[in-house]
């Protein structure tokens, strides 16, 4: 899970406490059920979460650094994964990881919970800070991967912003799903995207 620290689990290793997958996965539940209830992220205390749990404070804090730490692993439990990429060719992995944006997108639209459960984390900076760090950068690198990958093949213009390049192939996506949900599907999805970004950023014969 992103907001469990190493450090703590090789020290509760060292001190002969073995990591409890079951105990993770009953105190994750336990946060989502509260969530689910309607409980503000504000009223979520690490007492009330480990008491929901069936487990001591201590259990919680030996796999988060506190709440936020938790909470960013709570969402990601409730998000679609990232699935293994094809790897047969660099716009194949690009479409891979575009409809998996748009599913995603797709989901925290539909879904009460998640809808709720983003517009609270944006009050929370420090949580926020959190899941872009553990969440959303390691998703933004993997692209920048793929795009590095297909300038090395020539399928990608070496002299384009990476990160810029990564905003053009998720950007549709992302305003179709999340700021105009109620807008005309795109006829081909992802294709259709990472086909027409393709098309502008390829070397020039």
């Amino acid at each position: 899970m992103s907001g469990v620290h190493t450090t703590d689990r090789q020290g509760e290793a060292r001190r002969g406490r073995p990591r409890s997958e079951a105990a993770e996965r009953a105190i994750v539940a336990a946060a989502t059920r509260l969530i689910e209830e309607g409980i503000p992220l504000s009223e979520l205390s690490i007492e009330r979460i480990a008491r929901t749990a069936g487990v001591g404070k201590a259990t919680i804090y030996r796999r988060w650094e506190g709440k936020e730490a938790l909470f960013v692993d709570v969402v990601q439990s409730m998000e679609l994964p990232d699935p293994p990429l094809p790897g047969t060719s660099v716009r194949d992995d690009l479409v891979a990881i575009v409809e998996t944006l748009r599913q995603r997108g797709l989901a925290k639209h539909s879904s009460a919970l998640l809808h709720g459960l983003f517009a609270q984390m944006r009050s929370y900076p420090k949580l926020w800070d959190m899941y872009e760090a553990t969440v959303i950068e390691p998703r933004r690198q993997r692209i920048s991967e793929v795009l590095r990958r297909g300038i090395s093949t020539g399928e990608v213009r070496g002299d384009l912003d990476l990160e810029l390049l990564g905003d053009l192939f998720v950007g549709p996506m992302l305003v179709r799903t999340v700021l105009r949900p109620d807008a005309a599907p795109l006829e081909a999805g992802a294709e259709q995207v990472v086909d027409t970004v393709l098309e502008g950023v390829r070397p020039k014969s």
